[in-house]
């Protein structure tokens, strides 16, 4: 249960925000550090003071329904870049490791049977993956306001990523920045900013983002990295969304954001000095999960061709017990 501590500083949070935004001039904005903005856009109490599923809650059912009517043509689009040691982690993570339990050879059993078994050992997120909402937090709290003392080495006992066991799935629709700009990926460093998600959608054709959405940003960053073979280059820093988009997500109500690159947000950041600001306000403050590493260059071009950047979109997370991040297999169904 929530401790009184814990759900006064929820409520206590939501009400600074309240106040905050009462008071916030456009130009006063564009001064705010990370935590008054996190407090401005909390979603703190706005489902409860018990909830750790955050804008996932955006996703009704009847929101579901719709987008599973977005599937007429029968297309699916794998969004997962192959689990193996090939991959672009090894530094701060390492790529997965196959071992091979069984194959077959030398076993005995009478009738002829023979069989292979395997194994794999990796950091939950050293591939395709979700990041929880115990993922990051700062100030002691994560979000809703319970204490980070609930991460313990046994996992979360608070938001955790096995809080989604339902899935998230529902409409979708890609954004391509990098088609925008007329490049094959944005260089590192590249803010993306919410005039960048505008222009984007208009030039494919208006597509609309609105509430229980789930978008997905296209850099180009997987394509870099299929291109150069270099995990060093793709891990040095890297294109991605600035501090201004998550006030957009927030007005547009988006249930959840991915992308090609490997932390969401640009790096290094827009403030010197300072370490994954949009991890922070949008799994801290607002309740957002994040998907990181998909691979959209298949999807994106099937988009180009045929005009429809819209799709039902569906990644259920591994029930990982107190784990703050899993591996998976996004799927785009058109």
């Amino acid at each position: 249960m929530t401790t009184t501590t814990e759900a006064s500083d929820a409520s206590q949070h939501a009400q600074a925000s309240d106040a905050s935004q009462d008071a916030q001039t456009p130009e006063s904005r564009q001064q705010e550090t990370f935590r008054e903005l996190g407090a401005r856009l909390s979603n703190w109490g706005r489902w409860g003071v018990e909830d750790e599923r955050g804008t996932a809650n955006l996703i009704t059912a009847e929101r579901l329904v719709a987008a599973g009517r977005l599937i007429r043509q029968g297309k699916v689009f794998d969004l997962g870049i192959p689990v193996g040691a090939d991959g672009p982690q090894g530094t701060f993570r390492q790529n997965p490791l196959h071992v091979m339990l069984e194959t077959g050879q030398g076993q005995q059993i009478p009738c002829g049977t023979r069989y292979s078994d395997d194994y794999i050992v990796m950091p939950l997120q050293s591939s395709t993956q979700w990041d929880a909402l115990a993922h990051v937090y700062y100030d002691d709290r994560l979000y809703n306001g319970f204490g980070a003392s609930s991460i313990t080495v046994k996992g979360a006992a608070r938001c955790s990523i096995d809080k989604q066991a339902k899935g998230i799935a529902g409409r979708a629709v890609l954004l391509d920045v990098a088609a925008l700009h007329g490049v094959e990926w944005l260089a590192a460093g590249t803010v993306i900013t919410p005039a960048d998600l505008e222009a984007a959608a208009e030039r494919q054709g208006g597509v609309r983002v609105g509430p229980g959405d789930i978008l997905l940003v296209r850099t180009g960053w997987r394509r870099k990295f299929l291109t150069e073979h270099d995990p060093g280059a793709f891990l040095a820093g890297e294109p991605g969304l600035g501090m201004g988009c998550c006030e957009w997500l927030k007005d547009r109500d988006v249930a959840a954001v991915a992308s090609d690159n490997w932390a969401i947000e640009v790096l290094p950041g827009e403030v010197p000095g300072e370490f994954l600001t949009v991890h922070l306000v949008l799994i801290r403050d607002m309740g957002m999960t994040l998907g990181e590493l998909l691979d959209l260059e298949e999807l994106a071009a099937d988009c180009e061709a045929d005009g429809v950047w819209e799709f039902f979109f569906t990644a259920p997370p591994l029930k990982v017990t107190g784990g703050v991040g899993t591996p998976i297999n996004p799927l785009a169904l058109k």
